[in-house]
């Protein structure tokens, strides 16, 4: 591997039971990159987050992530080793307060630095003993992302962070996300083109399981060329 490539999956393949979902993909991420996956629904792009996060297992392929190999390694694992998931559905423990939500990421990670959360989240801090369940959408994303920042990961997978939010809330995590690269990277999939010609350095198009285009010159980012691969 490359030392400034930190994630690098390679010939993917990923199915469930005899419906193949994934075919040959290919991608790599650098250290403090933001990339984004773009598609249509049914893409396969949630699952190759959930591939390289762990929680399903390929077919055949390689993912290494700081020359280490994922593949076989526990969901688990793979966050205690720096590289975090947020799924795309905003579940939160909902009978637990935030502050009992960032306890149990914080007994996980031992990292029990709140004010790295806080920071880029400063509405949580009014919220602490407020129980997740009475969240708003945007008030439940912003604590999935202020969870996963403890232990501070490398890389963050993002599956599909703006889905039903407030343009508001769009454009705060739009300047979290252009933060966070400066401490972690970032692979996000998202339909919100706006958001991924505004913060991304790459972009793959997914296209029924297979990676149909990278896109790198920023030009082209900026004026969501992706649209015509989708």
């Amino acid at each position: 591997m490359p030392t400034d490539e930190l994630l690098v999956v390679d010939d993917l393949n990923v199915a469930y039971g005899e419906s193949k979902v994934l075919f040959d993909v290919s991608i790599h991420i650098r250290a403090n990159e933001i990339v984004s996956c773009v598609g249509r629904n049914g893409a396969g792009k949630s699952t190759l987050l959930k591939t390289i996060g762990g929680f399903i297992k390929p077919t055949t392929g390689s993912i290494m992530f700081a020359n280490t190999s994922l593949v076989g390694i526990k969901s688990y694992n793979i966050a205690k080793m720096g590289l975090k998931y947020i799924p795309q559905d905003k579940k939160v423990f909902s009978d637990l307060t935030v502050r009992e939500n960032l306890e149990l990421g914080s007994y996980a990670t031992q990292d029990y630095n709140w004010d790295k959360v806080t920071e880029y989240f400063p509405k949580l801090k009014s919220l602490m003993e407020r129980k997740a369940g009475y969240l708003s959408g945007g008030e439940r994303q912003m604590l999935m992302i202020g969870r996963a920042l403890l232990g501070d990961p490398q890389v963050l997978l993002v599956d599909e962070p703006t889905e039903g939010l407030a343009p508001s809330i769009v454009t705060q995590l739009q300047n979290v996300f252009l933060e966070l690269s400066k401490k972690t990277a970032l692979v996000i999939v998202e339909q919100n083109l706006s958001l991924v010609s505004a913060i991304s350095e790459r972009v793959y198009a997914v296209k029924e399981g297979r990676v149909v285009h990278e896109i790198s010159d920023e030009s082209d980012i900026k004026s969501n060329v992706c649209e015509q691969f989708l």
